[in-house]
């Protein structure tokens, strides 16, 4: 699927969900989700905002290797 949602706004994007979830407002597209208070739990609830919104499921293990904004655009960018 061609997306039509540069990274620079899903990075945006998804560091808002962060921000929703873990309830701060001080976070951007480089803050690790679990550096910053995330647990499992609180993951899969960004897991599924990020399903619903681009039409992408990511995995817990895909969201592990790099729980950044950044890191999580760069699989939707990819994901088929």
């Amino acid at each position: 699927m061609t997306r039509a949602v540069s990274t620079v706004t899903i990075e945006s994007a998804i560091a808002g969900t962060f921000r929703r979830v873990l309830e701060l407002d001080d976070l951007d597209e480089r803050t690790d989700f679990f550096a910053a208070g995330g647990d499992s739990l609180l993951a899969t609830r960004v897991l599924s905002a990020i399903a619903r919104e681009y039409d992408v499921e990511l995995t817990f293990d895909e969201f592990v290797v790099d729980p950044t904004p950044s890191g999580l655009a760069a699989l939707i960018e990819v994901a088929p």
